[in-house]
């Protein structure tokens, strides 16, 4: 088998778009610092306006989607049951050009399936992850390895992987941490971020990891390294995205929405997932950075994590017509 340039790591699942009426919803400002709550009155029927189905989607098979629409040869490993569900996210991944060759189908399981409620262009998302047994195949030595969400029983899955990495030099990690891998701290993983060439989190996801209330990207991003990645970026909403190799530290803005958010799903993975492919190709830290933003831009005009993801070509124009003020900026 051709070693490949991409293989995703991570959970897939089905979302429900449930549009809700701003009739019955309210969002109001939480006592936790910056958080916001979604309100429902307890006990009421509350109208809805639309419910939109998106199959195969989560953190990894987002970003095998991402890497094979710029142009790699991407794979995932993922597991599913052999409901109608699973069958559904099986032709999604045929249709987007994602080799399956990875993907485990359980007999007698049930697939993931999630509820997203969508209020406005923000989301909050109920989620359950069904138990599978992790385990990773023969997937030969592909240039990167993007692990992103698994559940709560996949400590030793992640040892696997690790020593994998570990015993395979050649072959470059990305990790961006999901929900349940966050609330497994670093010690648990620790073989994993040993082994990590590039990690990606948000500022909140940083902390919560570090467990420190630092808001000095720069000090996060050299605390984070510290922990093991040769590279960390950790994005920070309309702030941007911050980078750190150990030499040098970069600050690259949002690119642009030309029109206002429909859905923000997705943006992280777009953004993390254009950033590990643009590395693939052979280019700099610099370009990846250049380019990452723009796919998250995109995304965010679409519902769902995937229909807004860009091919190359598209990438580029939009590169080639950025504002002036698109710039990467070092920091000291």
């Amino acid at each position: 088998m051709k070693n490949l340039d991409f293989v995703a790591i991570g959970d897939i699942t089905t979302d429900a778009f449930i549009k809700l009426s701003g009739n019955d919803a309210t969002v109001e400002k939480s006592s936790e610092g910056n958080k916001k709550n979604l309100c429902l009155n307890f006990g009421d029927k509350i109208e809805y306006d639309s419910v939109t189905e998106i199959s195969s989607v989560g953190n990894g098979p987002n970003a095998s989607v991402c890497a094979h629409r710029l142009g790699l040869n991407s794979a995932l490993v993922t597991n599913l049951g052999d409901d109608l569900n699973g069958k559904n996210m099986m032709r999604a991944l045929e249709s987007e050009g994602v080799n399956k060759d990875f993907v485990k189908v359980h007999e007698g399981k049930k697939s993931n399936y999630h509820y997203v409620l969508w209020y406005e262009e923000e989301r909050t998302i109920l989620v359950k992850h069904h138990e599978y047994p992790y385990y990773l195949p023969s997937i030969g030595k592909p240039k990167w390895i993007y692990l992103s969400s698994l559940g709560e029983n996949s400590l030793p899955f992640h040892n696997e992987i690790a020593k994998y990495v570990k015993d395979n030099p050649e072959i470059n990690l990305a990790f961006q941490p999901g929900t349940f891998q966050i609330r497994l701290g670093y010690e648990k993983l620790k073989n994993i971020y040993a082994v990590t060439k590039i990690f990606f989190s948000n500022l909140q996801e940083a902390q919560k990891i570090l467990k420190i209330d630092e808001s000095d990207v720069k000090k996060l991003l050299k605390s984070m390294r510290e922990l093991g990645p040769k590279i960390v970026v950790i994005t920070d909403g309309q702030k941007g995205a911050y980078a750190y190799d150990g030499e040098n530290m970069w600050q690259m803005p949002m690119y642009p929405d030309p029109a206002p958010p429909v859905d923000r799903t997705g943006a992280g993975d777009a953004f993390s997932s254009t950033f590990v492919a643009v590395l693939a190709m052979g280019k700099t830290i610099e370009d990846a950075l250049m380019a990452s933003p723009i796919n998250s831009m995109s995304v965010v005009q679409k519902i769902g994590a995937q229909e807004g993801l860009l091919t190359l070509p598209e990438l580029e124009k939009y590169l080639q017509q950025a504002p002036e003020d698109y710039k990467l900026s070092g920091i000291s």
